[in-house]
């Protein structure tokens, strides 16, 4: 039977839905619908979820109705506020199909733009609507990375008349392959066995009502049981019967559901028309019909008649009739004759093997029969063992080799009638044509058993009762009437009585396999050579597999001595092998024993050479041949037995001589007889020891090396420099070994040679312990090359080389004062206070330095003055304000000089301000003024404490501290008490031991007076610049950043220049320039020699001008190119002392 085209799926589901129904949200998901607007397609509906999209709709198009040949217009509209240009709309009908090409005579877009509201409006027209118009529908609206998306519904009424119920069985018995809706002949409702008989009358059923309440998983089977073979029209026109049919007012009677003809015959549809003028027409699958010799149409009063002549398989189809916007349809089933089995099957015997033929005959050529087997369908297939053969009306089921499961009852069926038969297939009576016979095969040799029988059936071979299948090694043959069983190499195992088993017989072939079997030594487990290797003191089980049918006879030996199986060396025998054992080998029981094997198919003997290997023995002790800081070398010999086996390396142990501990110092093997022990402690005594290893295992350890110390030489002495030089003798200094040792110092060792020579003559014929050493009697005008060596216990270090050769000459250094940056101001202390300068300075040889203070002597009885050879000191214990004043120092080197000055002021406490008085006394407030005190301490007066007291407490309370003014108005007293008034001076050194007191007291009294203020003269702010800090001269060190401070007021606020040479320094990102609360600051960065000179800075406002200058000195300090460590002037030997940094 062909299968239902699309194209019958698509006009059969077109029915027009109720019109009750509102949407078409139910029972038309997923069904086919038609389209015809235009030139429409089908397409399938589906519901689209419009969650998660942009808003882009103020109005969404509205599900509605309207009745077959109404209008009806859906409208959209898209706010275009943020849109820069039009967005793009499309109108869909179901999932996918695009209504913008089906535009047409029944379907118009239109499109339109609101500039006021700034609003698209979007509208899909339907014109005349047809029934498959109904349906779901979609508009999507895009625009760039927004979309929306909105479904609606269309519904399309149309009215029908109820009708009459129709059996329903003979309505949908049809079959047909020629047209274009029509059913599908199923026979699988009658493969039952059953017999060719009359039909019977059958009870009537309510099939409508079975098919209503049922699940719909059981349609098909009440289908099936009631003959209903068109199962998609009979759902079909059920979903139709569900439907309630509401009256029309076109039609007075409408066309029956249902209509069935017989193939060649005619049927007739009528209706009654309500308005005999209203216009009727009728369609066929939605086309219309025109009169015809076919189609014949006649009017009776208010019926209108359709004749459809000749109906033929095509006629089966859906038809309907308009009356205006009304709509009647109805079904018309053409039955095709069934076809009648004219001459049945027959009963049939055979054979397994042979050819089998069922034939039929049917009353027409070509028809459609099937094939049952015990009720169960047979296929046509390539593949199958059945072939079904056609020729006319004749039809034959071929069975090529029958078998004895192919006895069964065979049916064929046909749509008229049907016929069986049985099947019976037998077995030949079998005969053996050649048995099978016994056979003995040598170990590894083919078996093959033969057999022939006299029919061609499968078989099972048995071995020993127990059935064989066919594997890797057992391969199993079968050719026609001969089977072979073959197993490529026999085994022991294999030999057994074999028996074949024809299948469906009830005989058996049998014959016996014997296999036998030489002695045989299986050796391949052992060494090369066949050595087996053990270890001494353990136990060896040697297990040599052996083979031979029957069992063989084993006997060891090992020279001329048989062993037994007892004993130390015992032989162990089995069935299938044979064991030496040796419970506790010694290295005696090395060499070959020899094994040999018996029986009466042969022998076999074999030599095995037993190898007892153990640990070495330990090797002598060890020899230190050299000895370090915190290292020793040591050597040693391999022992004089390796144990059997190849030493693989060394294990070094050592410990202190004192302790019983041993530590191990190599945790991989040492190859060598050499090694190298490290960071052990310096002074302490050590032994160590090695122990050999081989495959085995670690031998005894050595014995231990004579005890040794690790010692080492100091490291060379650091800053080696030229102290001083005169015309017969060179001083030399230098600093300690920065490593010394356990070892500890012994002294030094100085030597010299002259320049040219490599002779070194030793300075010091003694240690010296000093790091300071003269060079006496040497030749003016030499120069010499000098090192010194460190000694101790291990020896004397690497010499340490003066980089230079000396000239021994006396040179005339010039003085220069490296006066401290501290001192380059004025140096400030309290009365008591201890006074403690060291100044440094340079000049050779035998500088001269004097102090004067403001111009006059200095009383050594009251300053103290310490002079050396690089610096001075002045002492002063006590500290009085008669040690002020400026003290100057000058250095004199023959008839070169030196001079620096240093301003030292001693303070103290100021005495207390003078004279007190109450200037003014009104309301709650008092004024009052003082004059400074005489004394101010040496130190600037930097503020005034201001306390009151009341006249009967006498109690003193602060009212003002660091005060700055000599007047001051007291606030917020109280009314009526009468005060008393006192004043402390403060400087940098704190407030005067005393105070002023007023000598009147105040009285606040209560009758307020009016207070007259005094009047003043604005002060004028306006000053000229002056600097209150000027410059000092500064020495810079070459690569660190150098400063230059000052500090300068003026009003109105002056502009800052510097100057380096009279040059205004710009825009050079070498210097940076900061001012702050009239602090003025120049920043070098990192100056080279090259930035020294004289630096000014210059204010300017309005008023005037000021200046001040200083000298900058830059330095190039190269450490360690004389004497590590020690600082190198690139101009000169000048040294700079380490506080003037």
């Amino acid at each position: 039977m062909p299968e239902p085209t699309k194209k019958d799926e698509t006009e059969t589901e077109s029915a027009p839905p109720p019109p009750e129904q509102k949407t078409s949200q139910e029972g038309e998901t997923g069904k086919g619908k038609v389209w015809s607007i235009g030139e429409g397609a089908p397409e399938e509906t589906e519901k689209r979820d419009d969650a998660q999209r942009s808003t882009l709709f103020v109005e969404k198009p509205q599900s509605g109705s309207v009745s077959v040949g109404g209008n009806i217009t859906f409208i959209a509209k898209v706010e275009a506020k943020d849109l820069l240009r039009k967005p793009n709309v499309k109108w869909f009908k179901g999932k996918w199909m695009d209504l913008a090409s089906k535009a047409g005579k029944h379907l118009q877009l239109k499109e339109s733009f609101e500039r006021h509201t700034k609003i698209h409006t979007f509208e899909m027209h339907i014109i005349q609507a047809k029934e498959n118009y109904a349906g779901n529908y979609r508009c999507e609206v895009s625009y760039k990375d927004k979309f929306d998306s909105c479904s609606f519904d269309l519904e399309v009424t149309e009215s029908s008349q109820a009708a009459p119920s129709i059996d329903i069985r003979s309505a949908f018995k049809r079959s047909g392959d020629g047209q274009d809706d029509a059913g599908e002949l199923d026979f699988s409702g009658l493969l039952k066995r059953r017999e060719v008989k009359q039909q019977e009358e059958e009870p009537e059923v309510d099939v409508w009502e079975l098919l209503k309440n049922a699940n719909p998983s059981e349609y098909e089977k009440i289908a099936f049981q009631y003959g209903i073979t068109d199962l998609r029209g009979m759902l079909k026109r059920l979903k139709r019967m569900r439907r309630e049919v509401k009256k029309s007012a076109a039609f007075a009677k409408g066309l029956d559901p249902a209509y069935q003809v017989d193939k060649g015959g005619k049927v007739r549809f009528m209706v009654e028309l309500a308005d005999p003028t209203v216009e009727l027409k009728w369609y066929k699958n939605g086309q219309e019909i025109r009169p015809s010799a076919k189609y014949i149409f006649e009017h009776k009063g208010n019926q209108r008649i359709l004749f459809i002549n000749n109906c033929s398989m095509t006629d089966d189809a859906r038809y309907y009739v308009t009356a205006g916007d009304e709509k009647c349809s109805t079904e018309l089933f053409v039955r095709d004759p069934p076809i009648l089995v004219t001459k049945g099957l027959e009963d049939t015997s055979t054979y397994v093997g042979e050819r089998v033929e069922l034939s039929c005959e049917v009353s027409e050529d070509d028809a459609n029969v099937k094939w049952f087997k015990n009720g169960v369908e047979l296929t046509n297939e390539p593949k199958s063992r059945y072939r079904i053969k056609v020729e006319g009306k004749k039809h034959t089921l071929i069975i090529e080799e029958a078998a004895k499961n192919d006895s069964a009852t065979y049916s064929v069926m046909t749509t008229g009638g049907q016929s069986e038969a049985k099947l019976s297939v037998d077995l030949r009576p079998l005969k053996i044509q050649l048995a099978l016979e016994d056979q003995t095969v040598r170990l590894g040799q083919e078996i093959h058993l033969k057999c022939e029988i006299s029919e061609n059936v499968e078989g099972k071979w048995y071995k020993n009762g127990q059935l064989v299948e066919a594997s890797d090694r057992v391969k199993l043959y079968h050719k026609g009437r001969i089977h072979r069983f073959v197993i490529a190499s026999a085994a022991v195992d294999d030999e057994a009585e074999y028996m074949f088993v024809p299948d469906a017989y009830n005989i058996n072939i049998p014959c016996k396999v014997h296999v036998v079997d030489p002695p045989k030594l299986h050796l391949d487990g052992l060494g090369e050579g066949n050595t087996v290797t053990v270890v001494a003191g353990s136990k060896l089980r040697l297990e040599i597999p052996i083979t031979g049918e029957p069992t063989p006879k084993v006997m060891w030996s090992k020279g001329d001595k048989w062993l037994t199986d007892s004993g130390r060396i015992r032989a162990e025998t089995y069935s299938d092998s044979s064991c030496l054992v040796i419970d506790t080998a010694e290295r005696e029981d090395s060499g070959p024993f020899r094994i040999t094997l018996k029986n009466e198919a042969g022998e076999d003997t074999a030599l095995i050479n037993i190898k007892v290997v153990d640990v070495p023995d330990p090797p002598q002790a060890p020899n230190v041949t050299e000895v370090g800081e915190d290292w020793c070398v040591m050597t040693w010999e391999p022992p004089a037995n390796d144990g059997g086996s190849p030493i693989l390396g060394y294990f070094i142990e050592r410990k202190k001589k004192q302790s019983s501990r041993w530590m191990r110092l190599n945790f991989e093997l040492c190859k060598e007889t050499t090694f190298e022990p490290k960071k052990m402690i310096e002074g302490v005594a050590y032994e160590v020891r090695v122990f050999a290893v081989n495959a085995i295992g670690i031998s005894k350890p050595s014995m231990p090396s004579k005890s040794f110390v690790p010692l080492a030489v100091t490291s060379p002495p650091t800053l080696l420099a030229v102290d001083g030089v005169t015309d017969t003798s060179v001083t030399m200094k230098w600093r300690p070994p920065d490593h010394i040792g356990a070892a500890g110092l012994d002294g030094y060792v100085v030597e010299y040679c002259f320049e040219g020579t490599d002779e070194w003559i030793v300075a010091n014929p003694e240690l010296t312990d000093k790091t300071k050493f003269t060079i006496n009697d040497l030749p003016t005008g030499s120069k010499i090359l000098v090192r010194v060596k460190a000694v101790n216990a291990a020896g004397e270090s690497e010499p340490r080389y003066h980089p230079q050769p000396i000239l021994v000459k006396e040179v005339i250094e010039p003085p220069k004062i490296r006066l401290p940056r501290h001192l380059k101001q004025t140096y400030t202390r309290r009365v008591g206070e201890t006074v403690n300068l060291v100044i440094p300075f340079q000049g050779r040889p035998r500088a001269k330095v004097s102090w004067q203070k403001n111009g006059s002597p200095i009383d050594k009885n009251d300053i103290n003055i310490r002079n050396t050879e690089n610096d001075t000191i002045i002492f002063i214990r006590k500290a009085e304000r008669s040690h002020s004043g400026e003290y100057d120092m000058k250095v004199e080197v023959e008839n070169l000089e030196d001079k620096a000055t240093i301003d030292i002021q001693i303070v103290d406490r100021p005495g207390p301000p003078e004279v007190v008085t109450i200037e003014d006394v009104w309301g709650e407030n008092v004024n009052l003024s003082w004059k400074p005190p005489k004394d101010d301490g040496n130190a600037a007066i930097t503020g005034y404490t201001i306390q009151k007291a009341d006249k009967k407490s006498m109690e003193w309370f602060t009212v003002m501290e660091h005060y700055h003014r000599t007047s001051a108005t007291i606030n917020e007293l109280i009314i009526g008490n009468e005060y008393y008034f006192r004043i402390f001076a403060e400087n940098m050194c704190g407030l005067s031991e005393d105070a002023t007191m007023t000598k009147e007291s105040a009285l606040i009294a209560k009758d307020g007076k009016v207070y007259k203020y005094p009047v003043y003269d604005d002060f004028d702010f306006s000053e000229r610049p002056l600097f209150t800090q000027p410059l000092v001269n500064t020495f810079a060190v070459a690569g660190y950043n150098a400063t230059l401070n000052c500090s300068v007021r003026g009003n109105p606020k002056p502009k800052i220049t510097w100057l380096k040479n009279k040059v205004v320094i710009m825009n050079d990102p070498k210097y940076r320039m900061f001012s702050n609360q009239g602090v003025c600051t120049l920043e070098i960065r990192k100056p080279s020699p090259y930035d020294g000179g004289t630096y000014s800075c210059r204010a300017v406002n309005e008023l005037g001008e000021a200046e001040v200058d200083c000298k900058l000195e830059v330095k190039v300090i190269y450490h360690g190119v004389i004497n590590p460590g020690e600082p190198f002037f690139l101009a000169g030997n000048n040294q700079l002392h380490s506080k003037d940094f």
